[in-house]
């Protein structure tokens, strides 16, 4: 029975030691590769730099050794820098993917309301105002363009005044008295019949109205 045992502990081992030495094998063998690629790197970047520095020969161009090298060790010392521009880079290509489609949706909603706009006239507005304009400034000079400047203040609070409630039914009322007037075929008044209109209440506070009126205009331009 002790025999059995020791055989099965010495058959354990030798799986162990074959593990173990299969293990160093394989570990020897990397080794030999990577040995054999830094050997095929060696030749190929020896081989590369001897062209490089005959070709730059034969171009007449000598090699700073001196620049080169603090170039590499810049390179090298700003390799930090560079991952973080290619992080920008790629942050701004995230970003790019994701406005696309805004900004192909912000465009066909301009071009929806681009059409809107045409379809209800908004251009063909803008165009005979355009014309407007080319009228007023082939008819007024820049000495108009400068009064009507120094007067606008008085011309805003002119149109206030004439904008406001009782005033606009005011001139209203006047412009459907005289719609409703037969301009064309006037009657005639004699003196006498003029001064008899005269005295109805309707024509009293017309001539009332047009004294006060005048009274008030007076005193205005007398201040």
């Amino acid at each position: 029975m002790a025999e059995i045992n020791m055989q099965e502990q010495i058959n354990e081992i030798n799986r162990k030691l074959d593990l173990v030495l299969s293990e160093i094998n394989s570990q020897r063998l990397k080794r030999e590769e990577v040995s054999d690629l830094v050997d095929d790197l060696t030749i190929i970047g020896n081989d590369v730099f001897k062209n490089t520095v005959q070709t730059l020969d034969n171009a007449g161009v000598e090699l700073d050794y001196e620049a080169l090298n603090s170039l590499l060790i810049r390179f090298v010392r700003n390799i930090g820098t560079f991952n973080e521009m290619f992080e920008m880079l790629e942050s701004a290509n995230d970003l790019m993917k994701d406005l696309t489609p805004i900004i192909n949706q912000v465009g066909i909603d301009a071009i929806q309301k681009m059409t809107e706009f045409e379809e209800k006239g908004y251009f063909a507005f803008f165009g005979e105002a355009v014309k407007i304009m080319d009228n007023i400034v082939e008819h007024f000079t820049p000495e108009d363009v400068s009064a009507l400047a120094d007067n606008v203040v008085t011309m805003m609070e002119t149109v206030k005044s004439m904008t406001q409630p009782d005033m606009l039914e005011a001139m209203n009322n006047g412009l459907l008295v005289y719609k409703s007037m037969e301009t064309k075929d006037v009657k005639e008044y004699s003196m006498w019949k003029a001064f008899r209109a005269m005295n109805s209440p309707e024509m009293k506070r017309g001539i009332g109205f047009m004294i006060t009126f005048m009274q008030k205009l007076s005193k205005s331009l007398n201040e």
